[in-house]
């Protein structure tokens, strides 16, 4: 009982949150330029076809394809850490703008608040300074992604 009220909890955060989405505050050219400026070190977004749609050969973090509504810690292939995979699997976290632009911001400190434990660590030390700069990068990726 307690796992389906768990799901329908996550189901219902994420479709009222993926629905704020619409209107989205980034801009995408911006959040081209600034992914290639801060995120390609460590990122790169391959469609499932096997094409680089954006980054270079960063693999220390995982592939950004798809990544706007999806639950965090997912991506296959990956290793993720405890605490982002906690907070997928276990409280619903779903990449909407407003997640994700706080997440790249201060991932450590996003996660201990998220999970509700001062312990929680990220894998992802860069933080992204300006939010302006977070917005549009999550509106680039949106639209490579396959979830437009």
């Amino acid at each position: 009982m307690r796992f389906v009220l768990t799901s329908l909890a996550a189901f219902l955060i994420s479709t009222s949150l993926l629905a704020e989405d619409v209107n989205l505050a980034g801009d995408r050219d911006l959040g081209d330029l600034a992914f290639q400026k801060q995120c390609v070190a460590c990122h790169i977004v391959v469609n499932s076809s096997g094409k680089k749609l954006a980054g270079r050969n960063g693999r220390s973090g995982p592939n950004l394809h798809n990544v706007s509504g999806a639950v965090a810690g997912i991506v296959d292939g990956y290793r993720y850490g405890k605490s982002i995979v906690a907070a997928g699997a276990k409280k619903g976290l779903i990449w909407n703008e407003k997640n994700f632009v706080a997440y790249v911001q201060d991932p450590k400190s996003f996660l201990r608040l998220f999970l509700g434990d001062k312990k929680a660590r990220a894998k992802m030390t860069y933080k992204v300074h300006r939010e302006k700069d977070a917005r549009d990068i999550y509106a680039y990726l949106l639209s490579l992604s396959d979830n437009q």
